[in-house]
């Protein structure tokens, strides 16, 4: 209160509050130092003429240049964490019926909808699709914490659990390797020609399951050999696509290490679900169209394992933060065994106790094929260049300019009176990422 009245004093909440509109909602601003300084450049003689535009860190209200966090983790940022859904959720619909640079008739190509699921490191309470109860004889509520963790904690496999965890990424690789393999195989083509009639695009996005365990969502599609712009052959089917899945799911294999005498070899769990994405495919009721299945794969991409498992947003430092931690014990004990595995020479390159707090997982939530569609970059950039473009609509008009800036990390986060005063505003106009739809 202290620091509003001061505020209010000087006259400056107005300006403060237009300042905090602009973060669009972001709880955890990252807060800069310098300057910024716009002038106009002659396009004849290429000088340097009158100061267009002046901005300096110190002059304005909050005392700092505040630039959101864009954190893609909801319990982190729920506003930076809502606008890289919605980019995800637009990158997965241009690669499904176009749009944002990618061509319509990408819409005409054969797509599926798979889902990659981990193996099993031992029993664990769960809720049955038949209706029968648990294992442990409960009928489990769908909220019930104790779903996802051991019947038997002592003699559950974390080992193995985490170790999965962190070779997903590479499992995931060695299957696209199988799938063109697969698909070649029944289109009766060679790996060297195959190329020349077929591209495989995809976007997938990393899960995790109440267990701690990664799977993955992907939506997989047949193009022509140069990509979404071309059709691929009338051989190439998504019956054909959906069958070459399941056999180079099933196929594919990861060696990891040698632990006490314990030799690990990853693969996907045996459910490997495919559906083929048409106007009615799923589970005989709901649609599986291009609008469902971006939304459903975008949901997850600003989830980390502190959602489904309850276990940390952030790294420790220090396997002692734990025992403050407000976490599950499954997840203290995910957590303490990567830790734990990290302290091993051999498996340095794992870097399992800085991605400790993620379960031994250090892949990328969200990745794509080179020619599935657009970027999550191209989707900022335009974002920001429509930002500009509003900002200039009463602003001067040049040809040429020359930016001079300088800017350092000053801090991050919100002070006590800034916080309570961003709560109580409404973002500004095209900071909460609708330009890109």
């Amino acid at each position: 209160m202290a620091e509003l009245s001061t505020l209010a004093s000087l006259g400056t909440l107005p300006e403060l509050a237009r300042q905090l509109s602009g973060l669009g909602g972001c709880t955890h601003p990252i807060r800069l130092d310098g300057h910024r300084t716009e002038y106009d450049v002659d396009t004849r003689t290429g000088e340097i003429g009158s100061v267009l535009h002046h901005l300096d860190s110190v002059a304005l209200p909050a005392g700092h240049l505040l630039v959101r966090c864009n954190n893609r983790r909801a319990t982190r940022c729920a506003a930076c964490a809502e606008v890289y859904r919605r980019d995800t959720y637009h990158l997965i619909t241009a690669g499904l019926r176009g749009g944002k640079g990618t061509p319509d008739q990408v819409a005409t190509h054969p797509r599926v909808f798979a889902t990659f699921t981990a193996p099993g490191f031992g029993p664990v309470h769960n809720r049955r699709t038949d209706g029968r109860p648990c294992r442990c004889g409960t009928h489990h509520d769908q909220d019930d914490a104790a779903l996802g963790t051991p019947l038997d904690p002592d003699r559950y496999d974390y080992e193995a659990a985490v170790l999965w965890n962190a070779h997903a990424g590479a499992l995931w690789r060695r299957f696209s390797i199988y799938l063109r393999r697969e698909v070649a195989k029944r289109a009766g083509l060679t790996q060297r020609t195959f190329r020349h009639h077929v591209r495989i695009s995809f976007a997938k996005v990393a899960e995790y399951q109440k267990r701690g365990a990664v799977h993955f969502h992907a939506v997989i599609r047949l193009d022509g050999q140069e990509g979404g712009d071309t059709p691929p052959p009338a051989w190439a089917t998504a019956e054909l696509l959906a069958d070459a899945i399941r056999a180079a799911a099933t196929a594919a294999r990861v060696d990891g290490p040698e632990i006490d005498g314990r030799a690990h070899t990853f693969a996907f769990g045996r459910q490997v679900d495919v559906r083929v994405i048409r106007s009615a495919d799923f589970d005989g009721s709901q649609e599986l169209t291009e609008r469902a299945v971006a939304a459903y794969i975008a949901k997850y991409a600003t989830k980390g394992a502190e959602t489904a498992t309850g276990a940390l947003d952030r790294p420790i430092r220090f396997l002692a933060e734990l025992a403050q931690a407000r976490i599950t014990e499954h997840a203290r004990r995910m957590i303490r065994t990567a830790w734990t595995l990290g302290a091993r020479k051999d498996l340095e390159h794992l870097r399992l106790r800085a991605w400790a707090h993620m379960l031994g997982f250090r892949g990328h939530f969200s990745t794509k094929s080179r020619r599935y569609s657009t970027t999550l970059g191209a989707l900022r950039d335009a974002r920001a260049e429509w930002r500009r473009a509003q900002a200039a609509v009463n602003g001067p008009e040049t040809e040429t300019t020359y930016v001079l800036a300088h800017w350092v990390f000053a801090g991050t986060g919100l002070s006590g009176a800034e916080a309570w005063l961003a709560a109580s505003l409404e973002p500004a106009p095209g900071t909460e990422g609708e330009p890109t739809t």
